[in-house]
């Protein structure tokens, strides 16, 4: 009883007592924000849009890992892109001293942290490719004549790997996992009566959103405010028919989520969402 009271006093008094969120970020990537938006008061949907799996024929990244020592900078775009690279370094320790390293954010550079890689710069907000482009590290006079690998999923954006090749830098990319639609589309119903706010991290899983969505669910999709963490995410939203603008993130953080979600919610009149409503 104790227990059901205290969870009960926490609902209240959180900033998001009583919301339904959807968090469509992968099962590993999911946790933490869950649990924060949880710890606010809200009700959390955990189904992810995208799964990571290994790429189907792993003969490139290997002939690749076999010349690491070559590179002077490698850059890992996601804290998935440092758990699938390292399975095919072969762990931390066989991570070859000089070649430095950049992470694109905060929870990539955690990811490495983890494993006991440190490095060489710092990622700044908003945490992506072009907040990383902008640093003194990277820039023409610095970057030009060196060899650079990417590590990332298939068919990643371009932007990063172009803007240093322009700069003088060799590059090369290390695709080392696919995204894909998980296994529990079209087997496990959307709890839309659950549901007043979508919180989305990237273009492709705005795709799949809708794409996994069919006619009725597609409505009432339209109808749910999203929260993405760029620009770039929300002009995908509006191009896609949303009547709801999107609410943006400053960067990709959990703290950035969340604060975009206690504004949303603080601004928002106070009445059930059309998801509710039906």
């Amino acid at each position: 009883m104790a227990c059901r009271a205290s969870q009960a006093l926490s609902e209240q008094a959180g900033k998001l007592a009583g919301v339904g969120v959807w968090v469509t970020r992968p099962i590993r990537q999911a946790g933490t924000l869950a649990q924060r938006i949880e710890e606010e008061g809200g009700h959390v949907i955990r189904l992810p849009v995208i799964a990571i799996t290994d790429v189907d024929d792993r003969k490139p990244v290997m002939a690749l890992m076999d010349r690491l020592n070559d590179f002077d900078l490698a850059i890992f775009v996601s804290a998935n892109a440092v758990r699938k690279g390292l399975e095919y370094v072969g762990g931390a320790g066989n991570w070859p001293a000089q070649v430095r390293i950049a992470p694109i954010g905060k929870a990539t550079e955690k990811a490495l942290e983890q494993i006991g890689l440190s490095c060489a710069f710092q990622p700044r907000p908003p945490y992506n490719s072009e907040s990383l482009l902008a640093v003194p590290e990277l820039q023409t006079e610095v970057i030009t004549g060196s060899r650079v690998i990417i590590f990332r999923g298939v068919g990643g954006r371009a932007l990063l790997g172009e803007t240093l090749t322009a700069r003088g830098a060799c590059v090369e990319y290390a695709e080392v996992y696919r995204r894909r639609l998980p296994q529990w589309v079209g087997t496990v119903p959307i709890p839309w009566n659950r549901i007043e706010v979508i919180v989305v991290t990237s273009g492709e899983g705005i795709e799949n959103l809708f794409t996994m969505a069919n006619d009725e669910e597609r409505k009432r999709l339209l109808r749910t405010p999203l929260v993405v963490i760029s620009k770039r995410m929300a002009k995908l939203v509006k191009q896609s028919g949303s009547r709801c603008s999107p609410i943006v993130a400053d960067n990709a953080s959990d703290a950035a989520i969340l604060a975009a979600l206690h504004t949303w919610n603080a601004n928002r009149p106070h009445e059930k969402s059309n998801a509710l409503s039906e």
